[in-house]
């Protein structure tokens, strides 16, 4: 499989369409039954506000990478606006139609040790009349983007569904739609439709074996004028169904945590593969192996594009390669990783020959927090540092070796003549919650330490390996 299609992610830009949400967890131990009512009490301790719904769909998007407007309708009323603020600290810019008569949709879930105690939904249907201003606003935006995910929740955001799908055509776009209609004739014209089990059973679909269920679902998207169905199957993977093809797809996890979100996560990765041109069974392929990691993370998770590219250099065992972001994405990244609470760890060297010690020593460095990051030296900089016969290795085949390493989630290059060779205007752009250096180092000698302080942060020193490094390796190889 090419990951260089990776790299066209910041480039893509994806209008989500669809019933909009406020989920709500509440957290907290059970340890009685009420004397009220045969129901378990939970003490609540924590609480939880995610963007929900097509909300969550544009946030997958954001999260690997790609560029999502989210369209939809919301209450006039305070869990509209607090959507909006968690949309926009997600990054996903909205365009949210404001209608006093219905509340935001808010559905909140009650948990104790990780199980579902009840859920509380807070809910009215909305009107033709919020559908026809829904509908207004996708045809003064739907030309601004190249492809248009609509994610239906049988709220009635999408009762014009069919005529927008038909003004999207016309402009050239390619639609994807998360059905919720029996009725998969609302959705004509849809490039791409992605029913679950259930939702193809109630639209008319049969089951059978495999040649069965793919004349069934090819006379549902002939009958529908459809383009094609990804047909997702729970613990049987998924199914990529066209008039021509069919794609099958085993389930990529065992330990099943939460399905929630799942299917936000199936079309949102499909739709930005596609629209980095990656043919249609390898977007596929990649969706159903985001699935397999968001199901085993409780709520509707989302998963980064550094996290997909190494679940599937370990799914095809095959090039090992991983996903290497620019740096502007790994900024991004970044960001997204401390709005999830992920602790940051910063760390930097030349790391020219990679021995036992580094080895060791970023390991060290990972375990202190959630992701690490690596500062690497670049050649001139090396060169500067350690002399003319410096580096021995490449920056790209330096990073490359790195990336190998499952302690190492970035690698970022610096090392301008200007800084000194330091890294301390790369520290005060991430602004790690941690920052690793290993040696004799004092902390006020450490390049970024008083940022990282300053901010709040930790400095750790490290003890290096005894007789383990760059220098001891060259000088070994030159006098054998």
């Amino acid at each position: 499989m090419d990951l260089s299609y990776f790299q066209k992610l910041k480039d893509v830009k994806i209008l989500v369409v669809g019933d909009v949400m406020l989920d709500r967890y509440w957290h907290g131990d059970t340890g009685r039954i009420s004397p009220e009512a045969p129901v378990p009490v939970v003490k609540v301790s924590e609480f939880e506000d995610k963007a929900g719904g097509a909300a969550n769909v544009a946030k997958n998007i954001v999260h690997l990478g790609a560029n999502a407007s989210l369209l939809g309708i919301i209450g006039d009323d305070d869990n509209g606006k607090h959507l909006e603020n968690l949309l926009k600290d997600e990054g996903i810019s909205s365009r949210l139609v404001k209608q006093p008569q219905a509340p935001t949709i808010t559905k909140i879930r009650v948990l104790s040790r990780r199980q579902q105690v009840v859920r509380l939904d807070i809910e009215e249907s909305f009107t033709q009349k919020n559908a026809d201003q829904l509908s207004e606003a996708f045809a003064s935006l739907v030309d601004q983007f190249e492809m248009v995910l609509f994610s239906d929740y049988n709220k009635g955001s999408l009762a014009n569904i069919g005529d927008m799908i038909s003004l999207a055509k016309k402009a050239g776009k390619t639609v994807l739609v998360d059905p919720k209609s029996k009725d998969l004739s609302d959705y004509a014209g849809a490039d791409f439709i992605t029913p679950n089990l259930t939702e193809y059973l109630a639209a008319g679909g049969l089951l059978g074996d495999e040649e069965q269920i793919a004349q069934s679902v090819r006379k549902i998207i002939s009958d529908c004028k459809l383009g094609a169905m990804l047909l997702t199957r729970s613990e049987q993977g998924m199914s990529l169904i066209s008039p021509q093809q069919k794609h099958d797809f085993d389930a990529q996890t065992l330990e099943v945590a939460d399905v929630t979100g799942a299917g936000d996560t199936v079309i949102a990765t499909l739709a930005v593969m596609l629209a980095t041109q990656m043919p249609e069974a390898q977007a596929v392929e990649i969706a159903n192996v985001a699935a397999g990691i968001s199901v085993t993370r409780l709520g509707a998770a989302t998963v980064a594009p550094e996290e997909l590219s190494a679940k599937l250099a370990e799914y095809l065992g095959k090039t090992g390669e991983r996903y290497h972001p620019a740096t502007e994405q790994v900024f991004d990244h970044v960001e997204q990783a401390k709005r999830r609470g992920e602790t940051i760890v910063f760390t930097n060297g030349c790391f020219d020959i990679l021995h036992a010690g580094h080895v060791r020593y970023l390991a060290q460095a990972k375990a202190r927090g959630d992701k690490l990051v690596v500062g690497l030296n670049n050649d001139q900089s090396i060169t500067r540092l350690k002399g003319a016969d410096r580096p021995i290795n490449k920056l790209e085949e330096r990073a490359t070796v790195l990336m190998a390493l499952a302690s190492v989630d970035w690698v970022i290059p610096f090392g301008a003549i200007e800084e000194d060779d330091t890294p301390a205007n790369l520290i005060k752009h991430i602004n790690p919650d941690i920052l690793v250096k290993g040696g004799d180092y004092k902390v006020e000698d450490i390049a970024g330490a008083d940022t990282v302080l300053a901010n709040g942060g930790q400095v750790e020193i490290l003890e290096f390996v005894n007789d383990c490094s760059t220098s001891n390796v060259i000088k070994k190889i030159k006098t054998s």
